[in-house]
């Protein structure tokens, strides 16, 4: 069956309502008020945006969301897991920061930070995937999985590596720890950059497995064969040479990012909203942004996060390309794809594929608009 998205343009033509009391009744309208939030701690899984992007969502857009669960009688937490790659967000005190810095503070949200996977971003929970053909069990911060109500509140963006960066990369990926993110990304097996080694010999300590191993130059190595993808030695080294290959292929990345995302919304009550504004061809966790690829489209609001991204998907297609972007001359500008025309050798469609075949949602959606 057909899931319903409800949308709402970013006009504004009267004073009598701005656009985060559209998006309040938006969310409303499209039945979040059902959700039973009386004394219950509530998730709300965004990106505060990597120091030097801009084109993140700005804090305004969580306090609206805040404010509500609140008037429902819930107790919200903005939260995200820490980042793999090295930047602004690889451990929770870097995070932190970084959400300040970006504006995302109690007294302009309404409500505090918690970054789910904890100071190293190895405090996570194993958790069963049902129907999973490619991950078994998802390593998702803990503290979104202690919440009793989740919410994902997402800038629908492209992505350099999904193809497109919607309700799915958000939750699937931004709710993995370090271990879980690395599992998306490649095979989960850690490697050494030699010429950043110092043979401090941190990665030895943390390792239950005996999985580095040092030469003659004291230069660290993985054996692949005894690591078992926990990913602590990227976390306690003091010169980020433990890093991960990003060699997995774009259909299997999509595969397991929806996979991750059964994971977090399986057995609780779920809401999610995306914005399709300022749509940078690149991830948020870049720390910059190019131009958006095509104009402002507005709101979406769902129970169904596959037919959320469908629904923002299809809108993006039907924009025409931003002149001055990165697909709107050359070659890329033929390309009927938006996201292909940004990132050719992605996949995108196969996450939507892969979540309808393990139940996650459908693809087929009743566009409600206010």
């Amino acid at each position: 069956m057909a899931s319903k998205v409800y949308f709402a343009d970013f006009r504004c033509p009267s004073w009598r309502e701005n656009l985060q009391q559209k998006l309040a009744r938006l969310m409303m309208t499209a039945g979040f008020g059902d959700i039973d939030m009386d004394g219950k701690y509530v998730a709300i899984k965004m990106n505060f945006g990597e120091p030097g992007n801009m084109a993140y969502l700005r804090p305004n857009w969580a306090k609206t969301v805040a404010d509500l669960v609140k008037s429902q009688g819930g107790k919200p937490f903005l939260t995200d897991c820490n980042t793999l790659y090295i930047g602004g967000r690889k451990n929770a005190l870097d995070h932190m920061e970084s959400a300040y810095v970006n504006g995302f503070t109690p007294y302009s949200t309404g409500c505090h930070i918690i970054i789910a996977d904890g100071l190293k971003g190895n405090d996570e929970v194993a958790v069963p995937v049902e129907g999973g053909e490619y991950v078994k069990e998802a390593k998702i911060g803990r503290a979104v999985m202690d919440a009793d109500v989740f919410i994902s509140l997402t800038h629908f963006k492209g992505h350099e590596q999904a193809g497109f960066g919607g309700c799915l990369k958000n939750i699937g990926m931004g709710c993995g720890s370090r271990a879980g993110k690395m599992e998306q990304h490649n095979s989960g097996k850690p490697f050494v950059k030699q010429k950043k080694c110092v043979g401090c010999h941190a990665c030895a300590k943390i390792c239950a497995h005996g999985a580095p191993t040092f030469g003659p130059d004291n230069k660290a190595s993985i054996d692949t064969s005894k690591c078992v993808g926990c990913a602590r030695c990227l976390a306690v080294c003091p010169k980020d040479a433990i890093q991960c290959m990003y060699d997995e292929a774009p259909s299997i990345l999509n595969y397991k990012i929806a996979e991750y995302t059964k994971a977090v919304v399986d057995g609780r009550p779920c809401f999610h909203v995306s914005l399709v504004m300022d749509v940078s061809p690149n991830c948020d966790c870049h720390g910059e942004n190019d131009v958006p690829i095509v104009p402002n489209v507005g709101m979406f609001a769902s129970f169904d996060p596959v037919a959320l991204d469908q629904a923002c998907i299809d809108a993006v297609l039907a924009q025409p390309k931003m002149p001055n972007s990165a697909i709107g001359s050359g070659e890329a500008c033929q390309c009927e794809d938006h996201f292909k025309a940004a990132h050719p050798d992605t996949d995108w469609e196969a996450a939507l594929i892969h979540s309808e075949k393990i139940g996650l949602g459908s693809r087929e959606y009743e566009l409600v608009k206010i």
